[in-house]
């Protein structure tokens, strides 16, 4: 049968797909609209199959800040030129909007949850047709607190959340982005040493008294040593220890302390692509 122009047009504006691909679902299906969308469905779990162990190492990070926090969610690709297309963009928003909708903490949480009333993951699946390649929600990140920071990066590939405590009801945006943006910049492992896993310390502890025994350091005074490497260790790694990057005479705690009286970071997620 003829398919018109405006049949073409009318499962375009439904399914977003190109128009091609769309003339040949109604084609397939003789004019039926539905089964030419179940159709279009049916190609994005072709190619979501195809490409299931393609890397997204391109996209973007999309943050909002709500009442008591702030929700940050990542949208991978394969390419640059899907990322910074504006349909991607879109869809990246709409699943962040569904994530704040429905307060959801996780990927899977949000992954199950709908989108004028289709499942997420079936959006998904359907975009991975649309677009060619895999695309992939890669983060989903809640966070509490008493004033939550949001900061994305300028290439969009890398988000941070700060929570911040102690702000006596002042505004301290300011000093919870130049946070982030020491986050984004030293990638630090945890808020402070109380955070980091005992593995690693014990690691660090062997690694120093490795180095300090060969360089000729009597036996006596290796685990000495090898504190002290740690303790630098501590300086370098936590966020609360480390050298503010716009002073670094000062620590980050100081830094924090000078804007308020017992203003710190309670929470810190960091999110990249790539």
């Amino acid at each position: 049968m003829a398919i018109s122009a405006q049949d073409v047009n009318n499962l375009r504006k439904q399914t977003g797909a190109g128009m091609m691909d769309c003339k040949k679902a109604l084609t397939e299906a003789n004019g039926d609209f539905d089964e030419a969308v179940a159709i279009l469905r049916k190609k994005g779990q072709k190619v979501a199959a195809k490409r299931a162990d393609r890397g997204t190492t391109e996209g973007r990070v999309f943050v909002q800040t709500v009442e008591g926090g702030a929700y940050l969610l990542s949208l991978g690709c394969e390419t640059d030129f899907v990322a910074k297309n504006d349909g991607f963009i879109e869809l990246g928003e709409s699943f962040l909007k569904a994530a704040v909708d429905n307060g959801v903490a996780s990927k899977e949480e949000l992954l199950e949850k709908e989108i004028a009333g289709q499942k997420v993951a079936d959006v998904v699946t359907e975009n991975i047709g649309k677009i060619g390649e895999k695309i992939d929600i890669t983060s989903v990140v809640k966070m509490e607190g008493e004033q939550v920071v949001p900061y994305v990066h300028s290439n969009a590939k890398l988000g941070v959340l700060v929570a911040l405590k102690g702000t006596n009801g002042k505004d301290c945006t300011d000093i919870g982005k130049d946070v982030a943006m020491q986050i984004a910049a030293m990638n630090p492992i945890a808020l402070d040493k109380s955070g980091i896993d005992q593995s690693v310390i014990d690691r660090e502890i062997e690694v120093g008294m490795d180095q300090a025994r060969q360089e000729g350091k009597p036996e006596a005074m290796l685990e000495k040593i090898a504190q002290g490497k740690l303790n630098k260790f501590f300086a370098e790694n936590t966020l609360l220890s480390q050298k503010f990057v716009k002073d670094n005479k000062k620590s980050i705690t100081q830094v924090l302390d000078e804007v308020e009286k017992g203003l710190t970071v309670t929470e810190f997620q960091r999110v990249t692509l790539g």
